[in-house]
């Protein structure tokens, strides 16, 4: 029986494309180097802030100055950028009646930030950054981690996620998949708004 819905961040409960382009953008500048590419921009948008940083700085001589760099960068300025995705608040009340809720993302230290700016820190029992796993998505540790903190079996969990990324997590966790907005990928259930989710929750 499922007990914990499990979300990604980036492009489900927030729209943080604009945000977080500013934000390597910002990066990028300060070493002289040209902005993001559409391209450039889909990979980092997964990443996190390490493996962003590695990607755009391969074989860069500033690579190990990007990486300290980015690790002191106040996030404030860059969260006027992201808004919500609509209706999760309102889904996550309802949901929180009948199941625990978690989040499962790559994006590192400043989740608890973006979570308190947009008023969804008090709406999930666990959230499981970058920073709280040895080994990042793709590997499945962080869903790993969620399971055994709620002493569950992976069929008691769901996770939704936007990218082709949360689809190769959720199967080597062997949780089920909800794709969010990307009827592309393969899943168990496809939702084109966060309000589907409680139609196939019956709630």
């Amino acid at each position: 029986m499922l007990q914990v819905i499990i979300y990604d961040c980036d492009g489900v409960l927030i729209d943080s494309r604009e945000s977080n382009q500013a934000f390597y953008n910002h990066i990028l500048a300060r070493f002289g180097l040209s902005p993001l590419t559409e391209a450039q921009l889909a990979v980092v948008h997964v990443s996190t802030a390490q493996g962003a940083i590695d990607y755009l700085f391969q074989g860069h001589p500033s690579r190990e100055a990007a990486q300290a760099y980015q690790k002191t960068i106040n996030n404030a300025p860059f969260l006027p950028l992201i808004r919500l995705e609509p209706n999760i608040r309102e889904v996550l009340i309802r949901l929180r009646f009948r199941y625990r809720t978690a989040i499962a993302t790559n994006r590192g230290k400043s989740l608890p930030l973006v979570l308190r700016n947009l008023g969804l820190d008090d709406l999930f029992d666990l959230t499981v950054s970058a920073y709280d796993v040895t080994r990042p998505k793709p590997h499945p540790e962080c869903l790993e981690k969620i399971l055994t903190y709620f002493r569950l079996e992976p069929e008691a969990a769901l996770y939704i996620g936007d990218a082709a990324l949360d689809q190769k997590v959720a199967k080597a966790a062997g949780v089920d998949f909800a794709a969010y907005k990307n009827p592309g990928l393969t899943a168990r259930y496809h939702l084109e708004s966060h309000v589907d989710l409680l139609a196939v929750l019956k709630l």
